[in-house]
């Protein structure tokens, strides 16, 4: 099966609208990914949940968006699922991986609605989502290190089984759960297609005491070239 080349991709985690506004303004942004948890924490309210989710796709006009199904049965996902896609053309709806899923996927996927299958902390839970049509996988890492696991050698496992059968334009890998930029560098030295990663994260990987010890010097003698004008 032919591979596209493709580049490492950054989406940011978050709903967040300031967030995604700064991450935006650097011009690296390729999508974003919410779920219930992150709309929680802006303190957002049920009535207003669709509106911000089509605030948000409207911002990222032509970036995939994810926004998460709350339901729990294969019925439920696949009528809600409709219903998010249906609020803006570049919404991707997010799944929990499970039967469930699996068969809302699958129906979805019929319908030409794409589906980001998220909590993966397994290849054979990957394969499974990708055979079922899902356009994304978000395998999770920092959760791995929580529990005293090793997250990048179970991405590792993911990237290899999925890459073995689906190329990009069938099947991505969100790296997910992503909470340092060792985090970011080893999904992108593993392969993986995208990167979905908090704010605070990402201006971590902006930073480096080399790079801040050079600028420091740099001001230093323009410093002294210009009381010497």
């Amino acid at each position: 099966m032919a591979r596209e080349d493709t580049s490492m991709k950054f989406f940011i985690d978050t709903a967040d609208i300031s967030e995604i506004k700064k991450a935006l303004s650097w011009g690296c942004l390729a999508g974003v990914t919410t779920n219930p948890s992150l709309y929680s924490r802006i303190g957002g309210k049920l009535a207003d949940f669709e509106a911000h989710m089509t605030k948000i796709a409207q911002l990222c006009e032509g970036l995939p968006v994810s926004a998460e199904s709350t339901a729990t049965t294969a019925e439920g996902m696949i009528e809600e699922g409709k219903h998010l896609a249906s609020l803006a053309p570049n919404i991707v709806v997010k799944l929990p991986i499970g039967e469930a899923a699996l068969e809302a996927t699958h129906a979805l996927k019929a319908e030409g609605v794409n589906v980001n299958m998220t909590l993966i902390f397994s290849a054979p839970q990957a394969l499974l989502a990708a055979a079922a049509g899902a356009r994304y996988v978000s395998p999770f890492v920092g959760r791995f290190d929580d529990i005293g696991d090793d997250g990048i050698a179970q991405l590792g496992t993911i990237v290899s089984a999925v890459k073995n059968y689906y190329a990009p334009e069938q099947c991505e890998i969100i790296t997910a759960s992503v909470r340092t930029p060792y985090h970011v560098t080893q999904a992108a030295l593993l392969g993986a297609d995208i990167a979905t990663v908090p704010l605070g994260a990402l201006e971590k990987c902006l930073r480096h005491p080399l790079t801040e010890q050079g600028l420091a010097a740099f001001e230093a003698d323009w410093k002294k070239v210009t009381a010497e004008a």
